[in-house]
């Protein structure tokens, strides 16, 4: 493993309790950041902290970005405790149900919606201010190859995706002038829990669009994004990084 250069930043990372956000914690903490994990779950953040802590500073917070309230309240005791905020990863994210869009439940896409992009939303609103004090700031957004392709029975999700990549793009225009970047990555299907809650069929049918016909690791994801926070990525902003094994078309 290369270690990256990010020596004394501070990190948010939500989701940061498994899946890809605990992997990108994990190599975060090997290059040297602290990070604060966010997650819904108690017992899942306490868990992740006892894997971790040993590697760097991690605290852990039961955020919930669906949430502003809950979201400003985490951010100001972040950067408290560590002393501000440069990096933030935007990892927390629902699949919701495999279905037809005319059958697609209310409150399950209400809820897609709210965590998927509200979520993002919420923790960039509260948090790039703190990054603008310092003049600089990493902001890296997880969205998926469906926001780019719509994956059928999966709408809300799609379009939560779809949202992350404009609102990334939005960001990154207004902070151009500024020292903070602002990117997306869009991953095809990465071996993680989310896939507990999808579907054998949805897992074939985006299995059948990838050329290397393989999952993606949290490993290889891990890689990326701590690229896409490290000062070497600076002229690079409102951009979307694909991992997809030569499913992305454009």
């Amino acid at each position: 493993m290369n270690t990256l250069d990010l020596k004394g930043r501070k990190a948010v990372i939500t989701g940061g309790g498994r899946g890809m956000g605990f992997g990108i914690a994990q190599r975060f903490l090997q290059s040297g950041a602290s990070v604060a994990l966010w997650d819904i779950s108690e017992d899942t953040l306490a868990n992740a902290h006892k894997q971790l802590s040993s590697l760097g500073k991690v605290i852990t917070q039961r955020v919930d970005v669906g949430d502003y309230a809950s979201v400003e309240a985490g951010a100001a005791a972040v950067a408290q405790e560590l002393g501000g905020i440069d990096l933030l990863v935007n990892a927390a994210g629902i699949a919701g149900v495999n279905t037809p869009l005319v059958d697609y439940p209310l409150d399950t896409w209400n809820s897609v919606i709210n965590i998927n992009l509200n979520g993002s939303f919420h923790t960039s609103r509260a948090i790039v201010p703190y990054m603008l004090k310092g003049d600089y700031g990493r902001i890296v957004n997880i969205a998926s190859m469906a926001g780019k392709d719509g994956n059928p029975n999966a709408s809300a999700y799609s379009v939560s995706k779809a949202g992350v990549i404009c609102l990334t793009k939005s960001l990154g225009k207004e902070l151009a002038n500024t020292g903070i970047r602002v990117n997306v990555i869009c991953p095809a299907v990465i071996k993680t829990e989310m896939l507990d809650d999808v579907s054998e069929a949805q897992i074939s049918y985006m299995l059948s669009k990838i050329p290397m016909g393989r999952m993606g690791s949290v490993e290889e994801i891990s890689a990326m994004v701590g690229w896409m926070c490290s000062e070497e990525c600076s002229y690079t902003t409102g951009a979307v990084f694909d991992l997809s094994g030569g499913r992305a078309t454009y």
